[in-house]
């Protein structure tokens, strides 16, 4: 079978001796979420049942129609230039000991230095990788886990090592805040929103004593920093403290609305008037 570039560039799964349809299935499944689609078995189980894996592999059916079938792991890796068996149990063998993310990187350099294919192996369900097929491997992969209980399933496995490989060439930023429909506020909008709001604390009698007044604003500024607000959330809060200035409904407006427009520029004095600058989405 010819091998496109992406095919060579992402390593082989290869299974050996895979004893049920749903969980080649599931490994298929598991593969085609970082993009591998090298599928290889090794003797399966002569019934293994490719309608069932066919299901349960939910959307990677093409994984188990394109698969590659071998006798032996030699022939299944053949073509391949830097193959690790993975294990959970310690071997008698002089062998380097990867975790997932370190063969990740490795197998990316392989491909990137050497213009080589990898391939990883996995064992049976039951009894896991004998050793002679782990012999044949540049390398071991254990999983750092529980030691109490170290137990994974075939295509659990399988994604914590595809999750590694792709992770290793992946530039999505460690933490983002996605604004859908409005975007971050800027300093001028919340230099502009925290003069409303100190006066009206001010206003208010909360900002008292004096003396006590510039630390008190700072913690405030200070905590709505920490909240990454949005150009819509200091149009919304803005229009929040203009709503609770106008409190009690019913008082004169004459009164109200000049006090209003007044604290929402951040005047000295209510009296002077003027018109509200954040327009009717504030109120």
């Amino acid at each position: 079978m010819k091998e496109n570039m992406s095919e060579f560039q992402s390593p082989a799964i290869i299974l050996v001796g895979a004893q049920l349809g749903e969980n080649i299935g599931t490994v298929a499944r598991a593969m085609l979420n970082f993009g591998l689609t090298d599928l290889r078995l090794v003797r399966p189980r002569p019934d293994w049942q490719i309608a069932r894996a066919r299901k349960a592999a939910a959307g990677a059916e093409s994984l188990i129609d394109n698969r590659a079938m071998f006798d032996t792991v030699a022939a299944a890796t053949a073509d391949l230039g830097f193959v690790v068996a993975t294990t959970a149990r310690l071997r008698d063998m002089v062998k380097p000991v990867m975790t997932p993310s370190h063969l990740g990187e490795q197998m990316r350099v392989q491909t990137a230095e050497t213009g080589t294919k990898s391939g990883v192996l996995f064992g049976p369900e039951r009894t896991g990788l004998d050793n002679e097929d782990i012999s044949l491997a540049d390398a071991i992969c254990r999983v750092p886990l529980n030691p109490d209980f170290s137990s994974l399933n075939l295509a659990q496995a399988v994604l914590l090592i595809g999750y590694e490989w792709f992770q290793a060439a992946d530039s999505t930023p460690s933490q983002q805040l996605p604004v859908p429909d409005t975007r971050p506020a800027t300093r001028a909008e919340l230099h502009a929103m925290f003069t409303h709001f100190e006066a009206a604390l001010d206003a208010a009698g909360f900002l008292a004593p004096p003396e006590k007044k510039p630390a008190m604003a700072r913690n405030l500024r200070n905590m709505f920093h920490r909240a990454s607000l949005t150009e819509q959330d200091v149009r919304t809060f803005r229009g929040v403290i203009n709503a609770l200035l106008r409190w009690p409904r019913g008082g004169d407006d004459k009164l109200i609305k000049p006090r209003v427009a007044a604290i929402s520029k951040g005047a000295p004095d209510p009296g002077t008037g003027g018109a509200n600058d954040l327009g009717d989405d504030a109120d």
